[in-house]
């Protein structure tokens, strides 16, 4: 997810500076999230997804002693589906407006703006670019290079314009991640306080009835366990948290801010 900037939200397909390198909009529209060239954020976020998700369910919520292991699965687990699935539709989704969608053809280049023609992209509701009557609060994406229906912004953590086809999916998106962050923080510091006070409470699962030296720990319980030392545990668990905090905070202002948009 990505907050607002000019370079990103640029209504005007037309060269720009951006950290002193020229910029051009590209000369084929892009559809949605998934038209290439796929942007490294996005490339992150989904990184970043995968391996919290490994590492929610296949190392931390199997520690939890069984009543909390199932409340865990569950709650996160639910929490972690339903990001995926707003996540993918949030991408997926054409954003452009009504008119651009039923009359344009995405495999032709985008003509070059001329000023010395125009003096907007689009004037009286028409796009001289898209060539299509749009609605008042549609925008023209320099990122994407087409009207866009109820333009937001164009995130690129998403590689995708967020407009008022997609904003609720967005959204979503932004809450959820924040929720399932949440969760596994909660999760982090329950382990953590019990092998403080009582490391034996995260020792219940069966397997550990095979394993005689407490400082020997399973992951990925109970399919495919691997053991490990204290110290692997101890670092996956900060490198873990320290990301999860990270991710919070962004996430965090991103979501306040456009709760009060």
């Amino acid at each position: 997810m990505d907050t607002r900037s000019g370079s990103q939200c640029s209504v005007t397909p037309e060269a720009i500076l951006n950290n002193e390198q020229l910029v051009l909009p590209p000369r084929i529209s892009r559809v949605n999230g998934w038209s290439l060239p796929l942007h490294y954020f996005q490339v992150v976020t989904w990184a970043v997804f995968v391996g919290l998700s490994s590492a929610t369910f296949g190392i931390f919520i199997p520690l939890l002693p069984h009543v909390w292991k199932y409340i865990a699965y569950v709650v996160t687990g639910g929490i972690f589906s339903f990001h995926l699935v707003v996540h993918l539709i949030a991408s997926c989704i054409d954003p452009a407006d009504s008119n651009v969608r039923l009359k344009k053809n995405y495999s032709q280049p985008m003509p070059i703006f001329d000023r010395s023609k125009h003096a907007h992209v689009i004037q009286n509701q028409f796009c001289h670019l898209c060539r299509v009557t749009v609605n008042k609060k549609t925008k023209h994406c320099i990122s994407c290079n087409k009207c866009v229906s109820g333009f937001d912004h164009h995130c690129k953590w998403i590689n995708n314009c967020v407009g008022s086809r997609n904003y609720w999916f967005f959204f979503s998106t932004v809450a959820s991640a924040t929720a399932g962050m949440l969760c596994l923080i909660a999760v982090l510091l329950y382990i953590l306080v019990q092998y403080l006070v009582n490391p034996g409470v995260l020792r219940t699962d069966p397997k550990y009835e095979d394993v005689k030296n407490t400082n020997t720990w399973l992951l990925f319980l109970p399919l495919f366990p691997v053991q490990v030392q204290t110290l692997i545990v101890v670092i996956i668990g900060m490198l873990v948290l320290l990301l999860d905090l990270l991710g919070l905070v962004h996430l965090g202002q991103l979501l306040i801010f456009h709760i009060y948009l």
